[in-house]
Parts: C-alpha cells; sequence; structure tokens
C-alpha cells in the first residue's frame, strides 16, 4: 500500500473533506472584482458582486495590510506585502464587512447579491 493511500484512507481524509467545503482564498489575483489597497483605504469601500464572484485584494501601499472578516465569514488574509495578492470567493449572498488587522480603522465592505 502506497503512502498516500494509508494517509486518504483515514482522518486526514476527514480534515481534507472539510478543508474543500471552506469559502476558496488564495494568495493569487483571480479574475472577477479587485479591491485596491491604498494610503491605508480599500478602495472601493463597498463593492457589489453577484453570488460566486470572487474579490481580489491587491496592496499598493509600502505597509503590510491584513484582509480580516467580521464574525469569520470568510477566511482572512496572511499579511499582504506590497504588490501581494489576496482572492475570495463568494457563494453566498449577504453583506461581508472586513478589516485591515494591523490598521482597524481601515474598513470595507463586500455586498453579495
Amino acid at each position: 500500500m502506497r503512502w498516500n493511500s494509508i494517509l486518504l484512507a483515514g482522518p486526514f481524509a476527514l480534515a481534507l473533506a472539510a478543508h474543500a467545503a471552506t469559502p476558496a482564498a488564495s494568495t493569487k489575483a483571480a479574475p472577477g472584482y479587485q479591491v485596491g489597497i491604498r494610503n491605508f483605504h480599500f478602495m472601493p469601500a463597498k463593492l457589489v458582486v453577484p453570488a460566486g464572484g470572487t474579490v481580489t485584494w491587491i496592496n499598493h501601499d509600502e505597509e503590510p495590510h491584513v484582509v480580516t472578516s467580521v464574525g469569520d465569514r470568510f477566511k482572512n488574509s496572511p499579511a499582504l506585502d506590497t504588490n501581494d495578492h489576496y482572492s475570495a470567493t463568494f457563494a453566498q449572498p449577504g453583506t461581508y464587512t472586513y478589516f485591515c488587522s494591523i490598521h482597524p480603522q481601515m474598513v470595507g465592505t463586500i455586498v453579495v447579491r
């Protein structure tokens, strides 16, 4: 039996399945909608996207920023350095509020219809 067959046959398979069910998030730029991070602001501060839309945040500041979901409604980004990207796909309609956990005065909203 191969090593990966052993792992996928045990509890590791459950962990993989649970991970696959979480909303998609990536540090690669994805096609879709963009929010720029400039001068310690999310631009636009409010973005409306259709269900299934992917939003990519791009840090244009010289300082790092972290996109942090209020209420853990989507996966938080890692620290984004200058020109780093972070993407999340929003499957469910609703309002998603977020902020920068390093600079909490920076706030934004994604509205999914």
